[in-house]
């Protein structure tokens, strides 16, 4: 079984795509709105075909509660990870990271 997507709820979607394009090194895979919604994924540029992060406006009542629980919790919703730290932080651009949930608790 593999996960091919999840959601980041995110409260400005271009906000959100430049963080993960620009600073996580993340590419847009899909980016396309019907009347007022938009549809936008991300994916490591190393696995295009791997897990895509739907980045979804957080416009809903019970997103938005979900997200707030997890932060009061003390943990984030999604880890990133890298295989190379020292190639992530010495370059103008990180490396893409790569995708790794956190076992229910």
């Amino acid at each position: 079984m593999r996960i091919k997507m999840t959601s980041v709820y995110v409260d400005d979607q271009d906000k959100a795509l430049r963080f993960y394009t620009e600073v996580l090194g993340f590419a847009k895979k899909a980016d396309f709105s019907q009347g007022p919604f938009r549809w936008l994924t991300v994916a490591s540029p190393e696995e295009p075909d791997g897990t895509e992060l739907q980045l979804a406006l957080n416009d809903q009542p019970a997103a938005k509660a979900c997200q707030q629980a997890t932060f009061q919790l003390g943990g984030p919703a999604a880890m990133f990870s890298t295989d190379d730290v020292k190639a992530t932080t010495s370059g103008s651009r990180p490396a893409a990271p790569s995708l790794r949930c956190r076992p229910p608790t």
